[in-house]
C-alpha cells in the first residue's frame, strides 16, 4: 500500500516518500500549540484587546 502512494504521488522509492512524510509532519502545529493559541485568544478577548472588523481589510 505505501509503495503504491509512493508511486502515485510521484516518488521513486519509498523511503523518499516517507522522509517527505516526518518533513511535513514537523512542520505541523500541534495540538498543544493550537489550545495554547485559543486560551490567549480568550484572555485577550476578555481583556478588551481584540479588535472588531467587519473584514480583513480594516484589519490592514
Amino acid at each position: 500500500m505505501v509503495k503504491k502512494q509512493s508511486k502515485r504521488y510521484g516518488f521513486n522509492s519509498v523511503s523518499q516518500y516517507l522522509r517527505r512524510l516526518i518533513t511535513d509532519n514537523d512542520d505541523l502545529i500541534n495540538v498543544d500549540e493550537i489550545l495554547k493559541a485559543g486560551e490567549e485568544a480568550k484572555k485577550e478577548y476578555r481583556e478588551g484587546k481584540t479588535i472588531k472588523a467587519n473584514s480583513i481589510a480594516d484589519l490592514l
